[in-house]
């Protein structure tokens, strides 16, 4: 990926939230239909009123396919900023406003490490193999995908994914997230004992030959740092003070944390779960504290808190900022392209390939 990245100047820093709000809101109306703002869920509040669109990874993904729109400025992670440029045409631009919001997720799986894996699996079966990368990883994972039949999926469509898989192969590798690969398949009815876990240290990923031949699935040793912040104590010590309460999580949680729960989904799922619910229900939410924050405050009839004593947070997420949201549409708007996005064709066109196959699921 190549990023002209920018340091937001000290005048830009001094600006009230007022001045921003305003000054963002004068360059929205003077690039107007030229400028798309895509806002995932996990973005602050003060950031996220000014997305012209909003949603989780499956949704913005489309929403940045179908867009006529010449500037998209993600207001997201990395790979995100990356998805929308792979899958947008040659005459579209893609910026983020801080280009080190990154994903501790997405950097668990390294492209050597994810091909080593393959060889390896391959030496010892003839059974045929399709690789699924969740959308949180880098362009090179989904271009791996692309050239070996395989497909991106995201946390909305990810039990989609693995159906269209098992369509066409007898085994999947799944990464970089293990937790969204096990909960989808054990939802799916795949036993545990055909859902292995590779580690990348070890010969075959710490298993036994007869223990690759037989699994179904093969999970990367990946996970999400915010979605482990939730456990099965603090669930059963909210059901002793409510048993009514609603459990609902994301599926990047652990396992038992999933099995613990009531529901479990995107966070897509997770906002239509709680805007149908009805008045006076109780809800804890296991996910990113930006999110919960907002449910609470748009649904006030229903009681609604976080999965945890305190509030875990994405820190990449916070990196994006009013200052330099403002700051990149200012630049936008006085022709300097600055934190661009550029995914290297030698990965784009592959990686595109994988993203249209996820692009055609049905949810």
């Amino acid at each position: 990926m190549n990023i002209n990245p920018a340091t937001v100047p000290e005048a830009f820093l001094t600006l009230s939230a007022d001045e921003l709000n305003d000054r963002i809101r004068e360059v929205k109306a003077k690039l107007g239909k030229r400028l798309l703002i895509l806002g995932h869920h996990y973005m602050t509040d003060e950031v996220i009123a000014h997305a012209d669109e909003r949603g989780d990874s499956f949704a913005l993904a489309k929403i940045a396919a179908q867009t006529d729109a010449g500037f998209i400025v993600f207001c997201g992670v990395h790979f995100m900023a990356e998805t929308a440029d792979i899958v947008t045409t040659a005459t579209q631009k893609v910026f983020i406003p801080d280009p080190g919001a990154g994903c501790f997720l997405a950097d668990c799986a390294r492209i050597r490490d994810v091909e080593d894996a393959w060889q390896e699996i391959k030496s010892i079966t003839l059974q045929s193999i399709i690789p699924i990368t969740y959308v949180n990883s880098g362009a090179d994972m989904k271009a791996f995908c692309g050239d070996n039949g395989g497909l991106v999926c995201t946390s909305s469509n990810a039990a989609a994914a693995l159906k269209w898989a098992f369509e066409r192969g007898e085994k999947v590798i799944f990464f970089p997230d293990q937790h969204l690969g096990r909960n989808t398949a054990f939802a799916m009815g795949i036993p545990l004992e055909e859902i292995i876990l590779w580690n990348t240290d070890e010969p075959l990923g710490g298993n036994a030959p007869a223990a690759v031949q037989r699994a179904r699935v093969i999970l990367w040793d990946g996970f999400c740092i915010v979605h482990q912040e939730f456990n099965v104590d603090y669930i059963e010590k909210l059901r002793q003070n409510d048993p009514q309460i609603n459990i609902i999580v994301h599926p990047e949680c652990d396992f038992d944390v999933a099995q613990a729960a009531d529901y479990m989904g995107s966070t897509a799922y997770i906002i239509k779960m709680i805007e149908e619910a009805p008045a006076g229900s109780h809800w804890a939410v296991a996910t990113e504290r930006n999110l919960v924050n907002r449910l609470k405050s748009a649904y006030p009839e229903k009681r609604i808190e976080i999965l945890q004593s305190f509030e875990p947070y994405c820190k990449s997420m916070a990196q994006i900022t009013l200052t330099n949201l403002f700051y990149q549409l200012d630049q936008l708007d006085s022709g300097n392209l600055i934190n661009q996005i550029v995914v290297e064709e030698q990965y784009a066109e592959s990686a595109r390939t994988a993203l249209n196959r996820m692009l055609e699921l049905t949810q």
